[in-house]
């Protein structure tokens, strides 16, 4: 055990080299991914040191990295990365460079290109013609066994490895340019067996961290709850006919997911929707884009405000029924369709006002449309993308991950809960579908073995079972004629017990969330008859309810306090304040004060000590926390330390900081008589934005809740009261 000075004092030290490292650095973790999927794997960032001035989706780099760079030996990589650079600086045709690979090849006759390729059927002449997307070339005949190898070719495009020839000819009629081959790129095949050997290998948590860093994402950065919405975008290619809507504040990376993973699904801009590019060209009797991607994903879904009538009738029949009509024919597919959107209102502000659909075309809000989706993502719920939320560990690369997910596209997990769990009767069918199909989804990409614990089955079933009742209340919002009987989203497990289940939104604002309470049906007895679950629990004597204040003279009780990941409004002045008020001496003992958001916080809680003090007094305030134990960042760790003191010690609160490597408990005890025992610490939001002007750096009560936890007020004697028992 040291303290500070001691501790500043050997940092000296440090090399130049050591405090200036930034090369990746190897988790156990990395450690086991290369060695149960060797050959499979590639190192997140290298995406972004091959991509140079390359406008392609990241699958179709990590499609080439899997070909050079997937090791985790660092020569192999650096040559790895060389390779892939050469061969995108030699066949990737830049668009504004499309005349001078021309020339290439006509002066070769003959040269490889890497590009985004769209076929069309020339009817007039009877074949079918290729269009390079960045090459600017069309016209070029493809032979029908390719077209028919490739099918999606015809809707959207396909990124390809061809080789183009040039043959010039006086017939002003012939294109002069020749496909030589044409290579998709995509993985050719996957080894699912070995896959499914590997996985119980790895700890549930380890293994959704795995698929957090194969999307790119910095597992480290985000809470459970945080990963398991970043994983419901996962859904789509993984289930069959999955229908789901994020809307959520820009910036939020809702979009990315659809854009970059997965060479099986497309991104559409919502304004550009037709029943013909969607379904089927009457005139042409074309199938559209559901007849040949897994999913299909509309973004800036919100912002469309001119929709074709017909087009949500044709979409409303497709996802109750899986099939859609031209004529008198009928069609069936098995396309996802992912609806993306921003929001901008607050959700109390859409709570109190509307609904949470509230940004979606009128044409798109009408209830029976809604009912079809099975799963609505808070998206208010997720950060901000920050550059340090993105991985640079070692994930899957993303094409062979997305060619697993569509081989367990043709299997159904929905029952697996059945072992443990039951759903409540009064949950209809449509509801329960949507259930269904969330937690299918998710026990195919967590569990795909089918394996699970009873507690691992359960997170999953709640997290189905509040995605689906979002969706729910927010209709019964929209139509009340819907509230024919109360539906109580809720589950038992097999000893019979009821376990309740509500959104994060509803457990939070439960006075707008139950806005037209007095409106809705009543029994016998004059109680309100709930017609979309329990009511809500507010916590009242011992649970200790949250106030947006502290005032003074509330009596305190002894009790707990809950919260939830994604929650807000949650500050230290009504968590801690009304007890630690009054006292002279303060021990606060938190393992980790370590990161600067994590020195913010604990600045925070004492400027709030200074300020709620008389300006005459002073409060000695003792923090024990652990050694930062890697040596580049523990002099960061002891200098913000000693800042944080430098000004703690300037406004009366007198701070000595105590370093124990030993200390696992996270809790604030007082010298008039409390503890309140801290589930996580001090660290209980997300990591701030980039965003200066963010109003969460200032006020907490902006901000996020990282994961959820539990607070614990306990009271103890006070020293004077100890001495006058001695």
């Amino acid at each position: 055990m040291t303290n500070l000075e001691d501790a500043l004092g050997e940092i000296d030290v440090l090399s130049a080299a050591e405090a200036t490292d930034t090369t990746p650095t190897k988790s156990a973790l990395d450690d086991k991914i290369n060695e149960h999927f060797a050959g499979a794997v590639v190192r997140k960032d290298l995406v972004k040191a091959v991509r140079g001035n390359a406008v392609v989706p990241s699958y179709v780099l990590e499609y080439l990295l899997g070909q050079y760079a997937a090791s985790d030996d660092e020569a192999t990589i650096q040559a790895g990365i060389n390779s892939v650079r050469q061969i995108l600086a030699t066949h990737y045709v830049n668009r504004n460079e499309h005349m001078l690979v021309k020339s290439e090849i006509r002066r070769k006759g003959r040269h490889r290109v890497i590009d985004k390729v769209t076929v069309t059927l020339n009817e007039k002449n009877d074949v079918h013609e290729a269009e390079f997307e960045n090459l600017q070339v069309k016209g070029v005949i493809v032979d029908d066994l390719t077209v028919k190898q490739n099918p999606k070719l015809l809707v959207g495009g396909v990124w390809c490895i061809c080789d183009i020839e040039y043959f010039h000819s006086d017939d002003q009629r012939v294109v002069p340019w020749i496909l030589g081959s044409l290579k998709p790129i995509q993985v050719a095949g996957v080894d699912i067996d070995h896959y499914y050997e590997a996985r119980p290998k790895f700890t549930t948590e380890e293994w959704i961290d795995l698929l957090m860093q194969s999307i790119s994402l910095n597992p480290e950065q985000f809470s459970e709850r945080g990963k398991l919405i970043a994983l419901t975008r996962l859904i789509p290619f993984v289930e069959r006919n999955f229908d789901v809507v994020e809307l959520g504040p820009k910036g939020t990376g809702k979009s990315h997911t659809f854009s970059e993973f997965s060479p099986n699904g497309i991104l559409i801009s919502g304004g550009e929707v037709t029943v013909a590019k969607l379904f089927v060209n009457n005139a042409s009797g074309r199938i559209g884009l559901v007849g040949y991607w897994d999913c299909v994903a509309f973004d800036e879904f919100a912002a469309n405000r001119r929709t074709d009538q017909n087009l949500v009738n044709v979409m409303k029949n497709y996802l109750a029924n899986k099939s859609f009509s031209r004529g008198t024919s009928i069609y069936g597919a098995e396309a996802s369709m992912a609806f993306i959107g921003n929001t901008t209102h607050t959700v109390p502000y859409m709570l109190k006002n509307s609904d949470l659909f509230d940004e979606l075309p009128d044409a798109y809000r009408d209830p029976a449309w809604l009912d079809r989706l099975h799963h609505y993502i808070p998206g208010w719920e997720v950060a901000p993308i920050r550059s340090e939320m993105f991985s640079t560990g070692y994930g899957f690369v993303v094409d062979y991950l997305a060619e697993i997910l569509r081989a367990k596209r043709s299997e159904d997990f929905s029952d697996k809960y059945k072992d443990y769990f039951t759903l409540d009767n009064s949950i209809s069918t449509r509801d329960q579908d949507g259930i269904h199909k969330t937690f299918s989804g998710l026990m195919k990409l967590v569990h795909p073995t089918g394996e699970a614990t009873e507690d691992d089955v359960r997170k999953l079933l709640e997290f189905a079972i509040e995605g689906r009742k979002r969706v729910k209340d927010s209709i019964l919002r929209i139509d009340a004629t819907m509230r024919d009987s109360p539906v109580y989203f809720r589950y038992a497990d097999n000893a019979g017990v009821w376990h309740d289940v509500s959104t994060l939104e509803e457990s939070q604002y439960p006075q707008l969330y139950r806005r037209d309470w007095d409106a809705m049906p009543h029994d016998d007895e004059g109680n309100a008859t709930d017609p979309v679950g329990p009511n809500p629990t507010i916590p009242t004597s011992g649970d200790a309810p949250v106030a947006p204040t502290a005032p003074t003279d509330v009596p305190l009780a002894e009790g707990h306090r809950d919260f939830s990941a994604g929650q807000k409004g949650v500050s230290y002045e009504a968590l801690l304040l009304p007890y630690l008020r009054g006292a002279s001496k303060i021990r606060v003992i938190d393992p980790y004060i370590r990161m600067p958001h994590q020195g913010r916080n604990l600045a925070d809680l004492l400027s709030l000590l200074a300020s709620a003090k008389d300006d005459a007094d002073e409060i000695d305030v003792e923090i024990v926390t652990t050694e930062e134990p890697k040596v580049e960042f523990k002099q960061r760790q002891l200098l913000m330390l000693k800042a944080i003191k430098d000004a703690s010690d300037a406004v009366g609160v007198r701070l000595s900081v105590r370093l124990d490597d030993k200390i696992h408990d996270r809790r604030i005890e007082t010298n008039h008589g409390w503890r309140v025992d801290l589930g996580k610490g001090l660290d209980i939001w997300q990591r701030p934005s980039d965003n200066p002007f963010d109003f969460g750096r200032n006020r907490q009560e902006f901000r996020l809740i990282g994961s959820a936890f539990t607070v614990h007020y306990v009271k103890i004697l006070a020293a004077s009261d100890r001495e006058t028992e001695h």
